[in-house]
């Protein structure tokens, strides 16, 4: 766990939280800059349209990452009464935020493959493909308050996903917490999501 390298290599720590916050900031702040270009003023009242980590860092979220692996950042607030088209919009606005990761993870890629970078962004850029790959597929599972709960949210037919939001909005959370909590050394959302994360990353890197 990234919590581990606090006490055994703290400069790697460090460059491995640096790498964490920019991530889950841009992850989130493209969540607020979709819902302000679609109408909805909401985020850049409450100083979400902003690249300060301050701003973005969710601290259960961010415990979760230091101690299991898998994370998140504060969630984005936004008036479904403002939004043109409510629930295709909020799906824009969850896919945001997992996009610009994997634009991120794509970019540095491409540097990592192509442009041959200084021995340091050798190691610095396929950490940074895995984090940003890591929050994209992770965020994108249907369980609130994840984005992916917004997105097949929009897919759904509508009493579908009404049932579907009245489950989530009670089990959700306690369902998510069941994914990550380690049983047996493992969580459960380890092996669910890790075949994907690595083989994204064995395409980027």
């Amino acid at each position: 766990m990234l919590f581990n390298l606090l006490f055994s290599s703290p400069i790697v720590f460090l460059i491995l939280a640096s790498i964490l916050v920019f991530s889950i900031t841009i992850h989130e702040f493209a969540h607020a800059l979709m819902a302000d270009r679609l109408g909805d003023p909401t985020p850049r009242y409450k100083g979400r349209v902003s690249l300060n980590p301050l701003h973005h860092l969710d601290p259960i979220g961010t415990l979760a990452i230091l101690l299991v692996g898998f994370g998140w950042g504060k969630p984005v607030p936004y008036d479904p009464y403002n939004l043109k088209n409510p629930v295709p919009d909020a799906a824009k606005i969850a896919l945001a935020g997992p996009a610009i990761n994997l634009v991120i993870a794509g970019l540095a890629g491409l540097v990592l493959n192509f442009f041959s970078p200084i021995p340091l962004l050798q190691v610095l850029l396929p950490t940074a493909i895995y984090l940003n790959v890591m929050l994209a597929v992770f965020n994108l599972l249907p369980v609130a308050p994840l984005d992916g709960s917004k997105v097949i949210t929009a897919i759904l037919p509508r009493q579908t996903a009404l049932e579907y939001q009245d489950f989530m909005r009670r089990y959700g959370i306690w369902v998510l917490l069941f994914l990550i909590l380690p049983i047996g050394g493992r969580s459960a959302i380890s092996s669910l999501i890790l075949p994907i994360i690595n083989w994204l990353v064995n395409i980027l890197v």
